[in-house]
């Protein structure tokens, strides 16, 4: 939580800071400023917050940008273990781009629903600034290690992110706290006249950077020529009209939360192309032993979604996937059961393994997490017994 104090009205606890002698200050290692001997604001003799103190004087160099008179700080505090989970400012890490922003104000406006205030830190991720292809010779998470970062360096308290993008990998710093209930899986066909999959030229050039959607495709009509593209959604219709793209794919959940109800397009069918692992889906860590703020999502969690995406994430942990990997994996809760479907391609889509399996789901939910994990194993053993690890380790 941050709070703004001016010193002209404030009692420091050593002595008196409204006459000429302002209270020595001293810079710690995170170029901060601490008060010494003492850094506890008090009311009534209760802690409230710890503080960290940033200078903001004029200097020689002429007046400073900050808004505030010569003599005042800011007041950069960490929450005390006395602040409850309703008076704590949760701070939302979230990637800059108009989708990325959209589902943290998502999350915020949940949040606000059960009376929690968050304010949101905008950031930067290495997928967003490097606009090359995404291939084996690049991590995993470069989506999703900045935001994860904030929560290390105390930046943020919680990380918002698009489920598909986050590592199967489990991070023991991060807890993925809550799931919301998911937007719509599929993909749709982006074009200027709105054409379907069939209705697409001989060799047309489709745009995609996934090699999900890619094989797929290929399965479907291998005379199309699948060409990388990347960049959030507004870049990449703009490259649809700027670039020779008789065609884009394009994830429906991010149009419908950009409200571009009149872009023309066709959704592709569950049975022309899966989605891939926790697709329309959001994930939200916050670091492990942050209990306040796990306390503060729990309402935000969705049992069904989390079921759903964790019988989908891990059939994509057990193949060693990875992002990268032509693999597809949808699963529902419907009628207490809990279905799950898989496909493996090889990249050029000329093999394609299915499997699916289904079980019934107890009406309490604090089980489902655990059984939509073994529903997933016996799936990705099945497709690593029928060849999967051979048609992944080609795209590697």
């Amino acid at each position: 939580m941050f709070c703004l104090a001016s010193l002209r009205n404030w009692q420091h606890p050593l002595g008196d800071s409204s006459g000429p002698e302002k209270p020595v200050l001293k810079a710690n290692s995170h170029r901060r400023w601490q008060l010494p001997q003492r850094n506890t604001l008090l009311s009534n003799e209760n802690p409230i917050c710890t503080t960290d103190l940033v200078q903001t004087p004029r200097n020689n160099r002429g007046p400073a940008k900050s808004p505030l008179p010569a003599w005042s700080y800011v007041v950069l505090s960490k929450v005390s273990p006395n602040l409850g989970p309703h008076d704590r400012i949760l701070r939302i890490a979230t990637r800059k781009s108009p989708l990325a922003l959209w589902q943290a104000e998502h999350v915020a406006q949940l949040l606000a629903a059960n009376s929690v205030k968050t304010r949101l830190v905008p950031l930067a991720s290495i997928g967003d600034i490097d606009m090359r292809p995404i291939d084996g010779t690049r991590q995993v998470g470069v989506f999703t290690k900045r935001i994860q970062q904030a929560l290390t360096d105390d930046e943020a308290d919680i990380a918002v992110h698009s489920l598909k993008d986050l590592p199967t990998q489990p991070d023991p710093r991060y807890a993925l706290v809550a799931i919301p209930e998911r937007e719509t899986v599929y993909d749709s066909l982006v074009s200027p006249s709105g054409m379907a999959l069939t209705e697409l030229p001989p060799q047309a050039r489709v745009g995609t950077g996934s090699r999900r959607r890619a094989a797929q495709l290929l399965w479907q009509r291998d005379d199309l020529r699948i060409e990388p593209i990347r960049g959030n959604v507004q870049t990449r219709l703009a490259k649809l009209k700027s670039e020779p793209f008789d065609a884009i794919i394009l994830a429906e959940a991010g149009l419908l939360r950009l409200q571009m109800h009149d872009l023309p397009r066709v959704q592709i069918s569950l049975d022309e192309m899966l989605p891939a692992p926790g697709q329309g889906a959001l994930g939200i860590e916050t670091r492990s032993d942050d209990v306040q703020a796990r306390d503060s999502l729990a309402a935000v969690d969705h049992p069904a979604t989390r079921a759903a995406v964790t019988a989908e994430r891990t059939v994509l942990a057990k193949l060693h996937g990875g992002c990268l990997a032509p693999i597809a994996a949808y699963a529902t809760v419907a009628d207490q059961r809990l279905s799950l479907q898989s496909v493996v391609l090889s990249a050029d889509g000329k093999e394609r393994l299915i499997e699916s399996e289904s079980c019934e789901l107890p009406k309490a939910s604090n089980q489902w997490e655990s059984i939509a994990s073994d529903l997933a194993t016996t799936v990705a053993g099945r497709l690593i017994d029928a060849g999967a690890s051979e048609l992944i380790a080609q795209v590697r």
